[in-house]
């Protein structure tokens, strides 16, 4: 027990970025391990991270662009805050960001080399194994909570068949969100995978969790899911494989889309029917929803919350207003609008929305300038700007980052993005 532990220890102190402590470092792979297993768990070993990544930085707060951008948004949003319609729930909301500011900054020092990312993105991979195992043995062995932890202070609440019934939700409360994480990390499995060197035993233990994980995300039954799995694996393969990669997906892709969209003339949709399997085209076609008014549906939801930004565009409503006035507007409840452009501006106001953004789609295209989406980078850079590209296609059909989670994740990734971009020194 004592040798194993001393090698786990001997691991983690490998591969320090110049910038980051010891100490730091160790709490920082400690957290992101255990992110997906429980946030409480992650939590402390973060904010020690982040506490020694804040008080041993180099460079000065402010000298970076990023920084003042956000410093900015975050004025605005508290400036908002103070006449929101949603009341006390605006600052209570500010959670959700204010704390993830300073944390994109000093979780920086941690991934400021293609080494350290490449090791994080390995950390994230091992991290979301109990994520597909207990999903995994959810629906397929009927394993069912609540399981507890330290004398019942941590509790997973595993529904009995999945969240909604029959999806696999595993860990997580609701199998949408099961399924973001499991897309998020997609990417950073299938690069090492694919990455050349890989000896011995790690290929086929790497090839059984793709499988594994492949089949955890269509049990989550989500079109996100789905979607973001295919979208992920040109990017993580690179430019040099397109030539023959492109034309092959839209083959196996081409029957799907004679399935699933209207207006194809019934020649060509029974026998592409016939093709694919049924519980794909009716999910993606929404066919089992099709009878759902309109407020129930994103178009329904899209158009009352631009309705709203148009009512207060500045600082907009405040934090969760959106689960407030949608009920009135349209009689039916929905907690957010499903789309995080949305939800800013509403919450926050048109240039909050805007900044945001802006800042994460300027990172993702100044990292791809930089060539870390090439075809010549490293496998796993690819796979770590293929995440946040994810992250962002995620965000534009629903909001994940409301579990605490995915919002950790998330900012982790677009940290290790602005770090891509910094020069040593």
């Amino acid at each position: 027990m004592q040798a194993g532990a001393r090698r786990v220890l001997r691991w983690l102190r490998q591969g320090r970025p110049a910038e980051a402590t010891p100490s730091g470092w160790i709490g920082f792979q400690l957290g992101v391990l255990l992110l997906a297993s429980s946030l409480l768990f992650a939590v402390p070993p973060l904010f020690w991270a982040l506490l020694q990544g804040s008080r041993h930085r180099r460079r000065p707060w402010l000298e970076d662009p990023c920084n003042r951008l956000l410093l900015v948004v975050g004025g605005l949003m508290v400036l908002g805050s103070l006449r929101a319609y949603s009341g006390w729930l605006a600052w209570v909301g500010l959670m959700n960001w204010l704390p993830f500011f300073w944390g994109f900054w000093g979780f920086q020092p941690y991934m400021a080399s293609p080494l350290a990312r490449r090791r994080i993105g390995l950390l994230f991979v091992a991290g979301t194994v109990p994520v597909v195992v207990s999903g995994l043995g959810q629906l397929l062995l009927g394993w069912s909570g609540p399981w507890q932890a330290l004398g019942g202070l941590v509790i997973w609440h595993m529904a009995p068949g999945g969240n909604p019934v029959g999806r696999l939700s595993g860990l997580f409360d609701y199998a949408n969100i099961t399924a973001a994480w499991l897309a998020l990390s997609w990417p950073l499995l299938l690069g090492l995978a694919i990455e050349p060197g890989q000896r011995g035993w790690r290929r086929p233990v790497l090839l059984l969790l793709v499988l594994a994980q492949l089949a955890a995300l269509w049990l989550t039954d989500s079109r996100n899911g789905w979607g973001a799995a295919v979208l992920a694996v040109p990017w993580v393969l690179g430019p040099a494989r397109w030539l023959w990669l492109l034309p092959l997906l839209l083959l196996a892709l081409l029957p799907v889309g004679l399935a699933v969209l209207p207006g194809v003339p019934a020649l060509l949709q029974d026998p592409a029917r016939a093709l694919v399997p049924a519980a794909v085209w009716e999910r993606l076609s929404d066919l089992a929803f099709s009878q759902r008014p309109l407020a129930s549906t994103r178009l329904g939801q899209w158009a009352i919350a631009v309705a709203l930004v148009a009512e207060r565009p500045w600082l907009g409503w405040g934090a969760a207003a959106f689960s407030l006035v949608y009920p009135q507007r349209a009689g039916v409840w929905h907690g957010h609008p499903h789309n995080l452009p949305l939800d800013l501006a509403i919450s926050h106001g048109l240039p909050v929305a805007l900044l945001l953004v802006g800042l994460v789609l300027g990172l993702l295209l100044a990292a791809a300038r930089r060539g870390m989406a090439a075809a010549a980078a490293p496998t796993s850079e690819r796979a770590w700007w293929t995440a946040v590209l994810l992250l962002v296609v995620l965000h534009a059909t629903d909001l994940p980052f409301y579990d605490g989670r995915l919002n950790v994740a998330g900012w982790l990734l677009l940290a290790g993005l602005r770090a891509s971009l910094r020069r040593p020194g």
